[in-house]
């Protein structure tokens, strides 16, 4: 019996070293192996064919995950902004399994990712890639469990929507998808890792003239893929929509995701070099309302000063802004700023002209007092109260005052007392006296007219 069971034992023994020996990946994860030896024993064409999809049971799902690195923009103006980031790609693949009796946690299958099936992503809805696409920055790493991860870096210059017409005061929104080009939803399916619900940003993230106040991770809404080729002018039409929808659907539903950026401009930027400066120009435009109107040579050169002074600031803050052509809010903000300086302008000039003009019926200006005709002045021989002799009033002489108790200067001669008699023409005023009083008025509805126009300006532009 001993001797059987000798026998058989070592006939076990030998049965098992023959198929330990004829097992192609028997010692393949042995201490003392690398990596690049364990990846050649995986991916031998006899068991690995990397122009197939993994084979598991029903849809491939690919894990995404976005890691922002650098945020950049050319300049305050431009809807061009320049977004660093890692696209992190994670899934399963069961034929990439090995048991974990080597040393290595992971496999680093960098320089084997040409003979490894990777997702076919395509970035859609951007600008241009900074960078060529050779040589490409990623890592792929392997788990013993048969999970990949693929990393990739990317530089994009981001082709970005925004409303030009209130500039500075818009938001621009920034986006790019990314989306499988070859394998429709019943093969791949693309989900942010963890349902993130926005980006993760690294600790070391560099911004340069980029704001960003808001991200989103969504998926794709449907009407906004790329390979729709329905004309958005038909949409309104329900049977056009129905027609443009079973073409989308003929040429295969698509797994999208969807990355939103919104950017905020430097508004202390603009306040600081924009409308401070303005204002300070357009108000320094109505100090000439306080000088004296005949100051020709000082309201010239306020006038025209402060007017030159705008033209240039604009200018040169002008041929840094988009062209558009539309109206927008810095064109409202030029227009009316320099309407306002040359109103005062052709204040002073309206001023100037009436206070020299000639003026009527010998009228004698005097500052504080009502105008006189210099005949009336002469012609007077006493006051409104004086006691004089009378022939007029009837048969006999009788004295009284001059004004015969009315109220009114002139009386005519023989009516009852409060009886107004000849009413004398009322004199225009002194024309110097109506250059002042310009000059009054628009000391009150110029700085009224801009504080409305800025407060309606701001609200307006910053509430859209």
């Amino acid at each position: 019996m001993g001797y059987t069971a000798g026998l058989l034992l070592a006939a076990v023994c030998i049965g098992w070293c023959v198929v330990v020996s004829a097992s192609p990946t028997a010692d393949i994860f042995e201490n003392g192996r690398s990596d690049k030896e364990i990846l050649d024993n995986l991916l031998k064409q006899t068991r690995y064919d990397k122009r197939l999809l993994p084979p598991v049971t029903g849809t491939l799902t690919v894990n995404m995950s976005v890691l922002l690195l650098s945020l950049a923009s050319p300049d305050e103006s431009s809807l061009k902004y320049e977004v660093e980031f890692l696209l992190q790609q994670q899934w399963f693949d069961p034929r990439l399994r090995y048991y974990n009796q080597s040393r290595y946690p992971f496999l680093n299958a960098i320089h084997h990712h040409e003979s490894i099936w990777l997702p076919d992503t395509y970035f859609i809805m951007h600008g241009d890639f900074k960078d060529p696409l050779i040589p490409v920055h990623f890592a792929l790493r392997i788990y013993q469990n048969g999970s990949v991860s693929y990393l990739m870096r990317r530089h994009l210059i981001l082709s970005c929507q925004g409303s030009l017409n209130i500039f500075p005061f818009d938001d621009p929104q920034c986006s790019f998808a990314m989306e499988s080009i070859s394998y429709d939803l019943s093969a791949i399916t693309y989900v942010w890792k963890n349902d993130e619900a926005t980006l993760r940003k690294s600790p070391s993230l560099t911004t340069l003239n980029a704001y960003l106040i808001k991200n989103q991770t969504i998926p794709c809404p449907t009407k906004a893929s790329w390979r729709d080729d329905s004309d958005s002018s038909w949409a309104e039409q329900d049977d056009i929509c129905s027609l443009c929808q079973r073409r989308f659907e003929e040429q295969g539903n698509y797994s999208c995701l969807k990355v939103d950026l919104i950017f905020t401009r430097d508004r202390a930027f603009y306040f600081t070099t924009v409308f401070i400066p303005g204002i300070i120009l357009v108000t320094s435009s109505f100090i000439t309302f306080w000088l004296e109107w005949n100051a020709v040579p000082a309201r010239v050169m306020i006038g025209v000063t402060t007017m030159l002074n705008f033209f240039t600031t604009s200018n040169g803050f002008r041929s840094t802004l988009p062209v558009v052509s539309n109206l927008t809010a810095m064109n409202v903000w030029d227009g009316v700023c320099m309407c306002f300086i040359y109103a005062s302008l052709l204040e002073f000039v309206c001023v100037n002209y009436v206070g020299r003009k000639r003026p009527l019926h010998n009228v004698v200006y005097r500052p504080g007092e009502n105008p006189v005709t210099q005949g009336d002045k002469k012609g007077e021989t006493g006051g409104p109260n004086e006691i004089v002799t009378c022939t007029n009033c009837g048969p006999n002489p009788c004295t009284h005052t001059t004004n015969n108790g009315c109220a009114t200067e002139n009386c005519l001669p023989g009516a009852p007392p409060g009886m107004p008699a000849q009413v004398r023409k009322k004199e225009p005023p002194h024309p110097i006296r109506v250059a002042k009083t310009i000059d009054v008025i628009a000391r009150i509805t110029f700085p009224t007219a801009y504080a409305v126009f800025l407060i309606f300006f701001f609200f307006h532009y910053k509430g859209a």
